[in-house]
């Protein structure tokens, strides 16, 4: 705390950083819990011949919000894996990513750092359709438009490959000069492969006599999940609880600086007031001693010596009788000794004591 009983720099910054983290966890947390309120309540609905008839009789032939699980299927044509033999799916992502280490001047440790060089991701038009049917026969099923637009897709990892670099000693030094270590790189493959389990929330609508689950409106999230409903509904609130805590965590520390802050500002004000107060009882003290001063001063004056003005009059000269002197002032006078105020020599000398 400064003098002047403002808050210091770095009280203030570090005020404002904890306002603005909390402020900004708070509105994700806020989001968070909006979005997983909208998925409680969304509309379950069975992928079954009866879902076209529910849509007929929905306003606008459309569920807003809706959760409905089914199996993967291919339109037409699949896409095949280009590392694994008979693996067929209708979502492809191909990833080279590159793994390096990094020296940090400021600790001065090597860190893991890593890079996507590459990714490309394919695709083709796919179904929903019921697990237990029957695949040669008539299903109804569900088309699922737009899939990478999802917030939740769940793409199981088919292939992956690190190839390490190889590096000759004079490569290894200049790295070490560089600061840049390269590990290698890693090839992924990630596929939605046909016949897995897909637990979808989107907007579900009737086009045609063609049943399409595409991405919500009003901001709603998007989901094409691998997990069952419950358990997304789970993970989502596990994720609510995390930004809930750091909310919480940053708002104590919020509160906890500006409760130092105004604590440290409130003992400067008492300090502030209390030496207001001393200040005021010592001009009173002042006031009060100048005035016994001058009280006393007057008397002091009308038993002062007339010579010095200091001593108080202590002797009597005789025979004029006059008491105007101090002993002090009397042994200094020169011979003949005579009487300040007359004159008059003086024969004796009678000592006055004051009771």
């Amino acid at each position: 705390m400064e003098t002047g009983g403002r808050p210091s720099t770095v009280q203030v910054i570090l005020l404002a950083t904890s306002s603005a983290a909390t402020a900004i966890l708070y509105s994700i947390y806020r989001q968070k819990l909006q979005n997983v309120q909208t998925l409680k309540g969304a509309t379950r609905v069975t992928l079954d011949e009866d879902l076209q008839k529910v849509l007929m009789e929905a306003p606008g032939k459309c569920i807003p919000y809706a959760v409905i699980e089914g199996v993967v299927r291919a339109v037409k044509e699949t896409l095949s894996s280009q590392f694994v033999e008979s693996c067929k799916g209708v979502i492809q992502r191909l990833s080279l990513k590159e793994h390096k280490m990094v020296w940090n001047r400021t600790t001065h440790l090597w860190n893991d750092y890593e890079k996507i060089i590459h990714q490309r991701t394919n695709t083709v038009p796919f179904d929903l359709v019921p697990g237990d049917g029957d695949g040669d026969g008539v299903q109804t099923a569900v088309r699922v438009l737009k899939p990478l637009d999802a917030t939740e897709l769940s793409l199981e990892t088919v292939y992956e490959k690190f190839h390490p670099a190889v590096q000759s000693f004079t490569d290894v030094i200049g790295h070490y000069i560089s600061g840049e270590r390269p590990k290698g790189m890693q090839e992924t493959e990630e596929m939605l492969k046909i016949g897995v389990a897909i637990t979808g929330v989107g907007e579900l609508v009737l086009d045609n006599k063609t049943i399409k689950l595409q991405p919500p409106k009003s901001g709603m999230q998007y989901h094409l999940s691998s997990l069952d409903f419950d358990t997304l509904l789970q993970k989502q609130e596990s994720r609510l609880k995390l930004w809930k805590i750091l909310t919480i965590i940053f708002g104590m520390a919020t509160c906890a600086s500006l409760f130092f802050i105004l604590r440290r500002q409130y003992r400067h004000h008492k300090e502030k007031q209390r030496l207001q107060r001393m200040q005021e009882e010592f001009r009173e003290t002042q006031a009060r001693l100048r005035q016994e001063m001058a009280t006393e001063g007057d008397e002091v004056l009308k038993n002062a010596c007339v010579i010095c003005l200091t001593n108080i009059k202590s002797c009597v000269f005789l025979e004029c009788g006059h008491v105007c002197s101090c002993d002090e002032c009397y042994q200094a006078l020169p011979p003949p000794k005579r009487c300040p105020i007359c004159r008059e020599g003086i024969s004796r000398v009678v000592p006055l004591y004051n009771s």
